[in-house]
């Protein structure tokens, strides 16, 4: 029987191995001294799944790397593994909300207290209980800054509260009243003096091209980021819509996820509508992936597919007379495809709410912008350097370390359309061949029977006699094809492209409109017009990949 329960949870220094934390959940767990060794054992790269069958019982370690901080989470019975990966996940969200982000062991260790009881509410027993944020704040006390101001002065921070006047059933109806019902994922009572409501929509290039520059696979994986600062318990509706239009938007997205906050039912009704009461403060609202290729099975259409990409890399290879060099040609554009202007110009999102006007990244003058622009060259270990980088744009240089050639583009020169070009040369690893040479262009050879070394005369003979041998053209091509066929496994087999564009999506989404429904909202006042504000944002992280 498969099990759903948490063991253990172990908090170490990335770096040192320091224990910063050990919060047992249930039975009797590995130690942590015994877990983490046993995790280094294991070679790097280390996956997130580890089985150590050397361990009483037999253990399944989850771990989780975040800001140099190593989460382990070891299990003795079968389990779901998503289900402890995600708790891990959870336990890092709600610790960067409440301590700050990026998660520090000086942090950890300063708000024990606050943690402990993070850990409590979110899992009790084993059992998973409460891993919303905006609900963990109504049950966890968290000091405020007048708290820690008396607290270091030795005085007491907060003094119990009284309770209202009048009875208890008259407290709850007030709140039902004014609040609506209770809702797990939003804390109650919130208060905002300015009401405001953000968008922003993160798309992730993971693109593969062959060496003809045929798209090979091409997805966008995209993340819907939402920022709620409005007063009450509002009830919203976010709207979107594709390139192909809204009938198009169910078959754009694909395998998305949800918020708990989303209502299913509206979405499987109408595709592309999100209605949901949102937690407050920041959260994702939800993901999804997008197939940039054509869906249909045929073998035409796929082959002749286009991908429109504000930039993409050719690479060829075994240039020069010796096959040592090889040259990167980026060809950029400052057409984005999908791109509209009229969203920067639209005065607000959704008629029947509208508020102030909706700022989009990029701007309605100068539109979306490339910038961060980086291209990656992996270069085989056997190569010794790479000279001679020789860039029309941008700074390039070679990383014995990383064995790779990075070629930063800055964003005043990609902004001009147009084709960029490197050309590297390598020096490959040294041979007899090459040793010959240099004794032989230096008058000198060395006999191995003898240890002496022998004075060539025919390389002081004068410039200016005929050799008697074949003509020199005819007597270094063969030699130079067979080094032309020597270098070729010294070449790169692939480049990566890395690069954001602000005001622009891959897929073609856009927000068609944002509403608040007031018939459904409580606590937000009469007369109430939030701001709104769309972000878009397209990013490639090595993700634009081209084989040659």
């Amino acid at each position: 029987m498969i099990s759903s329960a948490i063991e253990a949870l172990y908090i170490f220094d990335q770096h040192d191995g320091d224990s910063i934390l050990e919060h047992v959940y249930r039975s009797r767990p590995a130690s942590a001294n015994v877990v983490l060794a046993h995790y280094r054992e294991h070679p790097a790269p280390r996956p997130p799944l580890i089985h150590l069958p050397n361990i009483n019982p037999p253990t399944v370690l989850f771990s989780l790397v975040q800001s140099n901080l190593l989460f382990l989470s070891p299990v003795s019975t079968e389990i779901e593994p998503l289900f402890v990966l995600e708790f891990l996940y959870r336990v890092v969200d709600v610790l960067e909300e409440f301590i700050g982000a990026p998660l520090l062991a000086s942090k950890i260790e300063g708000a024990y207290d606050v943690v402990a009881q993070l850990l409590g509410e979110m899992c009790d027993a084993g059992s998973v209980c409460n891993t919303e944020p905006n609900a963990l704040r109504d049950d966890v006390d968290t000091p405020g800054w007048m708290g820690k101001l008396l607290g270091g002065v030795g005085l007491p921070g907060s003094s119990p509260a009284l309770p209202p006047s009048g009875g208890l059933k008259q407290q709850l109806s007030l709140n039902a009243t004014t609040n609506g019902p209770a809702i797990p994922w939003r804390r109650a009572n919130v208060r905002h003096t300015s009401n405001e409501l953000y968008v922003d929509i993160v798309e992730t290039l993971s693109v593969t091209l062959a060496p003809s520059g045929r798209p090979l696979a091409a997805f966008a994986n995209g993340s819907i980021a939402f920022t709620s600062k409005i007063s009450g318990v509002p009830d919203l509706l976010l709207t979107l819509s594709s390139s192909a239009g809204k009938l198009g938007t169910e078959k754009a997205i694909e395998l998305p996820v949800f918020h708990p906050c989303v209502r299913l039912a509206r979405w499987k009704e109408r595709p592309g509508e999100f209605s949901f009461v949102p937690p407050d403060g920041k959260f994702v609202l939800a993901g999804y992936e997008v197939n940039l290729l054509p869906s249909q099975p045929d073998l035409k259409s796929w082959a002749n597919a286009k991908l429109q990409l504000p930039v993409s890399v050719e690479v060829s290879k075994s240039l020069g007379p010796n096959g040592t060099d090889f040259e990167v040609r980026l060809i950029l554009s400052t057409s984005f495809s999908g791109s509209s202007s009229s969203l920067a110009s639209r005065p607000a999102l959704g008629s029947r709410s509208s508020g102030r006007s909706t700022p989009v990244f990029g701007g309605s003058s100068t539109g979306p912008v490339l910038q961060d622009l980086l291209v990656t060259i992996p270069i085989p270990e056997a190569v010794r350097n790479i000279t001679d980088l020789r860039s029309s744009r941008g700074e390039a240089c070679f990383t014995l370390a990383e064995h790779e050639v990075e070629w930063r583009i800055p964003t005043k020169d990609a902004a001009a359309a147009g084709n960029a070009t490197l050309r590297c040369t390598i020096i490959g690893p040294l041979n007899d061949d090459d040793d010959d040479d240099d004794e032989a262009a230096n008058g000198f050879s060395f006999q191995s029977t003898t240890g002496d070394y022998d004075e060539n005369d025919d390389a002081y003979q004068s410039p200016v006699a005929e050799p008697k041998s074949v003509p020199s053209k005819e007597r270094e091509e063969p030699r130079d094809l067979r080094k032309v066929q020597q270098n070729a496994s010294l070449m790169p087999s692939s480049a990566t492209v890395s690069f954001s564009v602000k005001g622009w999506l891959a897929s073609g989404i856009k927000v068609d409109g944002l509403v608040v429904d007031v018939r459904k909202s409580r606590g937000l006042g009469e007369g109430v017009k939030p701001y709104k504000g769309v972000k878009y944002l397209t990013v490639s992280r090595k993700g634009v990949e081209t084989r040659c």
